[in-house]
């Protein structure tokens, strides 16, 4: 033991070291009860990265260690360990099962055996993420882990996803889970130059992925420390198999419209409720008359009944296409992809279109050392859409009054393009600006360029040691380009046209290195060691300007500006140095310990808390394999577990920690500097402290199987502005002050509730998770609308005036005082003056529950996937219904159909307040817009045919299936705004990560989810 232990702390220095092992080249096949051979099975030497797949007939080619044992699982069946000894043909039978427990699971720097895993890890495949009609990966498993929980932010595409790994874990830092691809962290850095946040994990090819691991308790996280507090996602991509090269080919094509409308007035009852709000405020008939005409172009005022809406949403359509190539020998194996997709928005003007390749190889270049590279490069263009609480935003459209043309009959063009009387850009109609101008007449494009590659070389030392070392680059190039026509003056200025440019680079490069040692001693004892460094460096550099006076709408560049109006430039950047360790040990294959710690030293953060210590510990018990369940008949896995540990976040701005200057303060040409903030030595990380407890169980030989969890995170340190003396010249210091914690329980529950020739299995998920703010060390933090960071409320808890509904004997919106009385109660009495009514708690944005439920159906060939989605117990905020909710009382924007509910005379008895033009009347920020924002889904539906394999081999194809599948096909809600899955982009990607972590749950002139219908097909060849 000795010996092996001085190998492994010296193994930087000993790589010349000689080795004996050789590997040994076997091949085998993998059939199911029946015989048949089973295609896809992933056969994994133990403890590596080794691999392969087996073919349409169910055969493999492998080369590995001697000793080896091989993990051999799929979707199913029940996972098999089989040690080689001195064979090289290898024939396995699996048994259909529900559970894996001895798959091999991907975690921090290297693999472990499921029934050896002691820490909260869910491992997602490729059937789950691959052939779905969206952007990015994590939008394929909403719904499919439990304590996961995916949120797009609005129908528009490309937009930022909000994922949440057991609740949220920072006010002012990020809340985004790490994710690392093939071994390397990648960027997910927001680089949009608007408050709309874009998503940079788009530029994965969620087709080139084999796996996904998502850590979840500190056990499983802490070997990545600073920065796994938010959860980590580790992906696997696919590998190349040993074998004749076989050739796969996929075709989808689609088409999206919207989940669902918002019900405006039309044309007549806008006419009648806009003249009673009118009549309701003092004005004269004649008057009204006048404007009813101004708004329908003159005419008489029920001449048009425009549905605006109609005009902004699109049929959409999908198509996306796959080519791929794998195989190799015993001694190199490849894996090439490439994907073009493209979709059109269900928006007018929204379009999404990617380019992606991957090429990764592996190598045995002698009997000791493997080398590899794993290189994917991508191009996305992004035709956005403005911000949704811009003038300019489409979605905007609905507040333009029905009885307005869409076709000015004046100029024949689009309303509000032109002034007939001058001939310039029309400045007074419609009402408000047509925000359809910029569709017609302005674009705003982003293109990102993408490298994300690593090599690796992995040096077997001894049987039982090896040293890995991993390169890994990550390289951004974004480009934003904006213009503006001259007919959207109204919105833009007068300014004959406005251009915008923007670029940015972030880089970011990765070196680890790192050791593994396993072995087993006496058949009893199981160790595996793994230690190892890394260091991370990334750099930021980005420049804009601004542009106006075009001589031509023509010129829609800069350089045709006659007037640069505004630009600057920046760059920032930071380093990573770690140091990390995990030990993991197994008596008798049932008691199992876990321990790991990393060492994190960052540029961001003070002189005085540079490093951080970030240890975790884990038990597990096998109960299943004693002897005094061994002839058990119900009971097939008893598991129980337990862990802690301690993790942090770093997801803070690189130079908070410093006394910064800043060269702005420059006067008539006269260079000048001011200080920009104080210097804050003592800052350090947030640091959380998470205890899981778990049970994993299996019944009737894993017909029923499932694990509970529940735990309790604790955040402490939370970096926050925190008041100082003015006399210091600031108001405030970035500084660790607060605390919070997340409290949770989670059940996953799969049946076989079918098996044989018709089989029917049923995944569900389940997880609640309760956040609270325990300590701001000063007043709560408030966001935008009722939104805020208070003590004692979770996280983003709408606080504000209690709305009472309306006064029956004058049409008056009504406010609960909820003020103390002097023996303590509340006084529920209400008033007409919202400033009289207390601020209190009136909605909770977090869910309360969260969960899934799959259900998979297969039959000769024929397969039937379902996927429902439910989020329960969250309230929205619906920003906008102060606009188009309100009866006129806030301008003459058009309203939803249940203002027609108003008050009308005394005596009415409704939530409805009296509709008066301007009158203010109900228009206050208060609960009347929170709204109950759960909802059920059917997330995915597909339906598939895979013809047999002899059938197919006579038209000389490997394999050949056929697809139809929808997306959000249904949902179930009582929220009658677009949709109640919503964040409005504008609150969600600023550069105030506290306010983008604030504002959750709101919805202003937000898009919704598409309703996506696709055909498609996948070829082997």
């Amino acid at each position: 033991m000795k010996k092996h232990v001085l190998i492994l702390s010296a193994c930087g220095i000993a790589l010349s070291s000689a080795a004996v092992a050789q590997t040994r080249a076997i091949s085998g096949q993998v059939t199911d009860g029946g015989g048949s051979g089973l295609p896809g099975v992933t056969v994994l030497e133990r403890g590596t990265t080794n691999g392969a797949s087996t073919d349409s007939d169910g055969r493999f080619s492998l080369s590995v260690q001697p000793g080896a044992t091989l993990v051999i699982s799929s979707i199913g069946f029940e996972t098999q360990n089989v040690v080689v000894g001195d064979r090289t043909t290898i024939p396995v039978t699996l048994k259909t099962s529900a559970t894996t427990l001895g798959e091999a699971v991907v975690v921090g720097y290297g693999t472990q055996s499921k029934q050896d895993l002691t820490g909260s890890v869910v491992q997602l495949g490729a059937k789950e993420v691959g052939n779905q009609p969206v952007q990015s990966f994590e939008q394929s498993i909403q719904g499919r882990a439990a304590g996961v929980f995916i949120e797009n932010s609005s129908g528009k595409l490309g937009q930022g996803i909000r994922v949440r790994v057991r609740g949220v874990a920072s006010i002012s830092g990020d809340t985004q889970p790490l994710y690392v691809v093939d071994g390397i962290p990648v960027l997910a850095d927001n680089l949009s130059s608007t408050s709309a946040a874009t998503n940079p994990i788009a530029d994965i090819n969620p087709n080139d992925i084999e796996s996904i691991s998502v850590l979840k308790d500190a056990a499983a996280s802490a070997i990545y420390g600073s920065r796994a507090s938010n959860g980590v996602v580790l992906v696997t991509t696919k590998r190349g198999k040993a074998g004749a090269t076989r050739f796969t080919l996929g075709f989808q094509a689609g088409t999206s419209r919207p989940t669902n409308k918002r019900e405006f007035l039309n044309g007549e009852e806008y006419v009648t409720l806009l003249t009673e709000a009118l009549v309701n405020s003092g004005r004269s008939a004649t008057a009204n008359a006048t404007r009813l005409r101004t708004y329908a172009a003159g005419a008489d005022p029920l001449t048009y009944d425009t549905d605006w809406q109609d005009e902004v949403f699109q049929d959409a359509s999908f198509s996306q296409y796959d080519l791929g190539a794998s195989g190799g020998n015993d001694k190199t194996r490849f894996f090439i992809s490439g994907q073009y997709s493209n979709q059109k928005g269900i928006i007018v003007s929204n379009k999404y279109e990617r380019i992606s390749t991957r090429f990764n190889v592996d190598h045995q270049a002698t009997d000791k050392l493997k080398i590899g590279i794993n290189a994917a490069l991508s191009r996305s263009r992004n035709q956005r859409l403005p911000n949704d609480n811009a003038f300019s935003s489409p979605m905007q459209t609905v507040a333009l009054a029905p009885i307005t043309p869409l076709i000015d009959p004046r100029t024949n063009l689009l309303s509000g393009a032109l002034d007939p009387a001058t001939g310039n850009p029309n400045s007074t109609f419609p009402f408000y600006y047509n925000p359809l101008l910029g569709v017609d007449n302005g674009s705003y494009t982003t293109i990102i360029y993408r490298t994300l590659s690593n090599v690796y070389a992995q040096l077997d030392i001894l049987k039982s040691l090896s040293f890995r070392s991993e390169l890994g680059i990550d390289v951004q190039n974004q480009s934003e380009d904006q213009f503006l026509g001259r007919v959207t003056s109204r919105n833009t200025g007068p300014t004959n046209g406005y251009g915008f440019s923007a670029r940015a680079t972030n880089a970011r490069v990765v070196v680890n290195n790192f050791a593994t040692y396993r072995n087993t001693f006496n058949d009893l004892h199981n160790l595996e060691f793994t230690l190892g460094t890394s260091y991370e460096s990334a750099q930021l550099t980005s420049n804009n300007v601004t542009g106006t006076q075009f001589a031509s709408d023509a010129y829609k560049t800069l350089a045709n500006s006659s007037l640069i109006t505004g630009g600057s430039s920046s760059r920032t950047n930071n380093t990573l140095v770690s140091y990390f360790g995990r030990a993991n040990y197994a008596l008798a294959g049932k008691y199992l310990l876990g321990l790991s710690a990393r060492y994190d030293g960052s540029s961001r953060f003070g002189t005085n808390n540079r490093y951080g210590f970030f240890p975790a510990a884990s038990l597990g018990w096998l109960a299943t394999e004693e002897s005094f369940l061994s002839d058990n008949k119900v009971l097939s896995l008893l598991k129980p577990r337990i862990s802690i540990g301690r993790t942090g976040n770093q997801g803070f701005p690189n130079f908070a920690s410093r006394a910064l200057f800043a060269g702005t303060s420059g006067y008539v040409g006269i260079p000048g500097q001011r200080p920009q903030s104080l210097a804050s030595p003592d800052l350090t990380w947030e640091s959380t402290t998470q205890a899981d407890a778990g049970i994993e169980f299996g019944f009737l030989q894993d017909r029923i199987s499932g694990e509970v969890d529940v735990y309790e995170k604790r955040t402490t340190d939370l970096a926050l502005f925190a008041p100082v003396a003015a006399t210091s010249g600031f108001t405030s210091l970035f500084r660790n002050v607060g605390s919070m914690r997340n409290r949770g329980v989670e059940f996953t529950l799969t049946t076989r509730n079918l098996v044989g020739a018709f089989t029917w299995t049923t995944n569900f998920n389940a997880s609640r998770n309760v956040n609270r703010v325990t300590d701001l060390d000063g007043p709560p933090i408030l966001g935008s609308f009722l939104s805020r960071a208070q003590e004692g409320q979770p996280l983003g808890v709408f606080v504000g005036p209690e709305y009472a509904g309306v006064d029956p004997a004058n049409g008056d919106a009504l406010y609960y005082l909820n003020s103390t009385n002097s023996d303590g109660s509340i006084n529920r009495s209400t008033t007409n003056d919202i400033n009289e009514a207390t601020l209190v708690p009136v909605g909770d944005p977090n869910p309360k529950w969260t969960g899934g439920l799959t259900n998979t159906f297969s039959f000769k060939g024929f397969d039937l996937t379902a996927t429902l989605v439910g989020v329960f117990g969250n309230k929205v905020f619906d920003g906008g219904a102060q606009y188009y909710s309100v009866g006129f009382n806030n301008g003459p924007d058009n309203q939803t159909r249940d203002q027609l509910q108003r008050w009308q005379k005394q005596g009415d008895i409704t939530n409805v307040p009296r509709a008066e033009y301007l009158g203010g009347n109900g228009i206050g920020l208060s609960s009347r817009f929170v709204r109950d924002g759960s909802y059920g889904r059917l997330r995915t539906i597909v339906l598939g045919y895979n013809l047999p394999a002899a059938i197919a081999q006579k038209v000389y194809l490997q394999s050949l299936r056929v697809f139809v599948q929808g997306l959000n096909l249904v949902t179930f809600t009582k929220y009658k705004g677009w949709d109640p899955e919503v964040s409005t982009d504008y609150l969600t990607g600023s550069a105030s990560q506290s306010q983008n972590n604030i504002n959750q749950g709101i919805d202003f002139y937000t898009a919704p989810q598409p309703k996506t219908f696709t055909i498609g097909v996948n070829i082997g060849l």
